[in-house]
Parts: structure tokens; C-alpha cells; sequence
């Protein structure tokens, strides 16, 4: 680092005899580069998650579950959720990344040396990091069960449309495994057929409808073609004794299967579970606060573990920190289960984890740099 650079640091950093400035020039570079690196890790772990994803939901729509209009929109609410998820494990290998970085290049000497110590450290990094945390917290408690109830709707109204989106004008289509074909001459984007050809078969009989016009609902009971303004002949093959009649409207039933909408307990809003005594919504909202504390705690905990020697490998502390948060996010998700089956008590729920990578914490703290040291420091920051 040249002296130049270390003197503009000299005069950001608190130290004895200089005024406390709330943010310095060392914090404002910390801040950019972690910001940039938070952002360039988001990206790369939301685009690999969300392109998995993305390949089913296209799945879905080759398949004709879900329309191409609502591909966009679905991979939009996935990148909402994946960002939600993802943003504690960016935060944390960023903190990792940038700190690891100016041990390395020798700046933390530096920074000891004009008079910065870990409050230094620490202030720079809860400057980006508190901010996030908050956004965590609208993510978590509003964007994620938004967009995850979003997503449901328009999957449950394209599975009722479905049957509709595989129509085509100028083509026969089959329902009931070939016991009705119905035709039609056009269809609008609406789903509404015009001079539409039905033959229905039922047990032994043959029935035969032309209409002006029908479309695709669903009623009780099942999906039904709605037929408007045609006739009806029904008879045995090789017998006279044929039906014939006209209508005004008439209703065929196509397939006995009904899509009631059933969402799952992630869409659920946060106001609607805040006050339930409900175990699964206590746990649910639970689950919601890890996002933010989440945050918090790693970039709390990477500070002492991104600490290393100039000459010192990088791997060393990179293979610890996946350890420590492999162990942390699998421990989120074995608690979930233990809360819900009584082994964890509710009111201690998901906080035994968040303490538990908080004494981890003070435990690298202390290893580094002594309860003395680290109890004077409070002392006099606080």
C-alpha cells in the first residue's frame, strides 16, 4: 500500500486524540467493495438455482401445463424466493472475500498500524450489513410469500386452462380415452369455439352434436364443453330408434377432475400467521426471522474468520467458513422437523442455532484476541 493511501486511511480511522467521524474513508471503501461483491456472489447463486428451476417450469410449458406468458412471470417470482434465501450465504463468503483479500495484500497492517483495530472492522462492515439485514427482513417476511402465492395462482389458473390451450382449430381432439372427438373451426383467444362437431360415446349408444359455438369450463363435477344454439342425435348404431333434438345450451361432460386451489403454507402472508397459535405457522414464522438474523450473525462471524497471515492460504479459512455454514443451514433445516415433532420446544424454536453461531463467533473472537482485549473494547465503544 503506498504511503499516500495509508495516510488517507490515518485520517478516517478513530484512534487516540482524532475526532470519531460516523463514516470514515476506509468505511466507505469497505462498503463499495463488499456491496460489489455481495451483488457479483448474489447474482452467480441466484442464476444457478433459478436456471434449474427455470428448466422445469419450461418442462411445463412444452408439456402444456402452463402458458408461455406465464414463463416470464414465474421465473420472476423464482429469482424473488431464490435472492431471499441466498442473501445470508452472500453476505457472508462477501465479508469473507473482501477481508480475506486486505489481509492478504497486507492493507490490515496498514490499517493496524495508523490506529484501526476490530471496531474498525466491525463498523465498516455493519454499515452495508445492518442495511441488508433489513431487506432480508422485507424480503423474507413480504417479497418471498408474495411472489410464492403469485406463482401458485398462476399455475393453478393455467392447470384450469390447460385443456383449453390444447385445442386447435381444424383438428379432432380426444378426452375420456377416445369416448368423445369434438371438432372445431376456430377458437379465439378467449377459448371460445365456433361450429364445433362433438361425438360422444355412452356404453353402447353414439350421440352427435353440432353447435355454433362451446367452450371449456370447469363446473362441479368436472370439466364440461358448453355447447350453445345446435342439435343432438343419439341412437344405437344399426336401430331406429334414434333422439333428436335442439338446444339452446347443452353440456358435455369431457373429463371428472376438479382443480381447487390449494395453496401451500410458504404463500401464506405474515399477518395472517403472526398472532396464530398454530404450531406449523409458529414454526413457519420462525423460519421467515432466520432470513435477517441470518445476514446479521454471518457477517458477524466472518470478521475473525476472514483473519490470516499475509502469506497465508485463502483455502484454509474458505474449506472452515463452507464447514461452519454446511453445518448451519443443515442444523435450519433437521430443527425445523425436531420443533414440529416436540423434541425443540416452541419458544425456543430456531434461536438455539442463531445462538449457537453466535457463541461460534465470540469463540473465534477470543481465540484471536483474548476476552481482556475484546472486553476493553466494548468497554470503551460502548
Amino acid at each position: 500500500m503506498s504511503e499516500g493511501k495509508l495516510m488517507t486511511y490515518g485520517r478516517g480511522i478513530p484512534g487516540n486524540g482524532r475526532p470519531f467521524r460516523l463514516m470514515t474513508v476506509l468505511d466507505k471503501m469497505i462498503v463499495k467493495d463488499l456491496f460489489k461483491t455481495v451483488l457479483a456472489v448474489l447474482t452467480v447463486l441466484v442464476v444457478i438455482i433459478v436456471s434449474r428451476k427455470f428448466i422445469k417450469v419450461l418442462a411445463q410449458a412444452i408439456e402444456g401445463n402452463i402458458s408461455n406468458e406465464t414463463v416470464l412471470a414465474l421465473l420472476g417470482f423464482k429469482t424473488i424466493i431464490a435472492i431471499t434465501a441466498f442473501l445470508p450465504a452472500a453476505t457472508f463468503i462477501a465479508v469473507l472475500m473482501v477481508l480475506g483479500r486486505m489481509y492478504r495484500e497486507q492493507e490490515m497492517a496498514a490499517i493496524a498500524s495508523a490506529g484501526g483495530g476490530l471496531f474498525t472492522l466491525y463498523k465498516a462492515v455493519l454499515w452495508l450489513v445492518l442495511p441488508l439485514s433489513l431487506c432480508a427482513a422485507g424480503l423474507s417476511m413480504l417479497a418471498s410469500p408474495w411472489a410464492e402465492a403469485q406463482s401458485e395462482k398462476m399455475t393453478y389458473l393455467d392447470k384450469q386452462s390447460a385443456d383449453i390451450r390444447g385445442i386447435s382449430a381444424g383438428r379432432f381432439s380426444e378426452y375420456s380415452d377416445g369416448e368423445i372427438i369434438f371438432y372445431t373451426e376456430n377458437v379465439d383467444e378467449s377459448g371460445t369455439m365456433s361450429r364445433v362437431f362433438v361425438q360422444n360415446k355412452q356404453q353402447d349408444k353414439l350421440g352427435v352434436v353440432n353447435a355454433e359455438s362451446g367452450k371449456l369450463e370447469y363446473l362441479p363435477g368436472g370439466l364440461y364443453l358448453i355447447l350453445q344454439n345446435g342439435q343432438r342425435i343419439q341412437g344405437q348404431p344399426g336401430q331406429k330408434d334414434y333422439t333428436l333434438e335442439s338446444f339452446a345450451e347443452y353440456a358435455v361432460l369431457v373429463e371428472r377432475k376438479t382443480i381447487s386451489f390449494m395453496p401451500h403454507l410458504e404463500a401464506l402472508p405474515t399477518r395472517e400467521i403472526w398472532h396464530s397459535d398454530k404450531l406449523t405457522e409458529i414454526v413457519l414464522l420462525q423460519d421467515r426471522l432466520n432470513a435477517p438474523l441470518g445476514v446479521l450473525l454471518l457477517a458477524v462471524l466472518a470478521v475473525p474468520l476472514a483473519r490470516s497471515s499475509p502469506r497465508g492460504g485463502v483455502y484454509g479459512s474458505v474449506l472452515i467458513a463452507f464447514g461452519i455454514y454446511f453445518a448451519y443451514a443443515n442444523l435450519q433445516k433437521v430443527n425445523h422437523s425436531w420443533v414440529l415433532s416436540g423434541i425443540v420446544p416452541v419458544w425456543l424454536g430456531y434461536f438455539w442455532v442463531e445462538a449457537l453461531l453466535l457463541g461460534v463467533a465470540l469463540w473465534m473472537l477470543s481465540r484471536y484476541y483474548g476476552w481482556r482485549w475484546i472486553t476493553q473494547r466494548i468497554i470503551r465503544h460502548g
